[in-house]
């Protein structure tokens, strides 16, 4: 029997984004990010429609969200949240971290993000906000992600701490703020990959968890992405 955590707070990871399809690859970031971090809980957050991805079509909510539940059943500690999808209106990240930190006040939130989008995260609203206010861990993948830091400033530049190379964080390091930098999983899935493989009639038994697969097969999705 595992010992009861007494007086401690939990520890729990978001992971936002289109997950259109949720993918290996997200599950396996997942993964890593909850052994690294001690994290209790693991949330995937679906975005309803991201604001840099509104020229793209983009499948309905319902169905990213179905996947997105499938895929981690198997999954005892991760689970999807559909804060951003019940949203009236379609808020910045920011705007759902301070949501979720008030629907659990007591909890330690991990916010999760890929190597493409900390490139990206100067523009985002309110950044220095969301830099200095939450923990941050960018999930690059290795040998791909320089990780630039030279538009960010110098308050946020102090908070980051470099994990790369497979490094451990400290667990006391998530009681303040810190951008930390990861590249735990070496595998190289998007969903653009499995798109387009669903597109060209190709298997995408390895892209994707067999629920998902089937799902996709089911309800005739990507067979027409343009």
């Amino acid at each position: 029997m595992e010992p009861v955590k007494e007086n401690v707070p939990e520890r729990i990871g978001i992971y936002g984004g289109t997950f259109d399809p949720i993918h290996v690859g997200h599950l396996q970031v997942a993964s890593a990010i909850c052994e690294a971090f001690a994290l209790d809980r693991f949330l995937f957050v679906p975005a309803f429609i991201p604001p840099h991805k509104r020229g793209r079509r983009i499948s309905a909510p319902h169905h990213r969200y179905a996947m997105a539940v499938l895929a981690t059943l198997a999954h005892p500690n991760m689970s999807v949240s559909t804060i951003e999808l019940e949203a009236p209106t379609r808020p910045y990240t920011i705007e759902t971290l301070q949501a979720l930190q008030t629907l659990y006040p007591k909890a330690k939130l991990f916010f999760v993000m890929g190597g493409d989008s900390f490139a990206e995260v100067h523009l985002w609203r309110a950044y220095e906000q969301l830099l200095t206010e939450f923990n941050i861990i960018v999930a690059g993948r290795p040998n791909a992600d320089s990780f630039t830091l030279q538009y960010l400033t110098p308050l946020c530049r102090q908070r980051v701490v470099d994990l790369r190379a497979s490094k451990r964080p400290e667990l006391s390091q998530g009681d303040e703020a810190h951008v930390f930098l990861t590249d735990y999983v070496a595998v190289d899935v998007s969903a653009t990959q499995v798109r387009s493989a669903v597109q060209d009639g190709l298997s995408i038994e390895t892209l994707v968890t067999g629920e998902v697969a089937s799902y996709i097969q089911k309800y005739e999705l990507y067979r027409n992405d343009n």
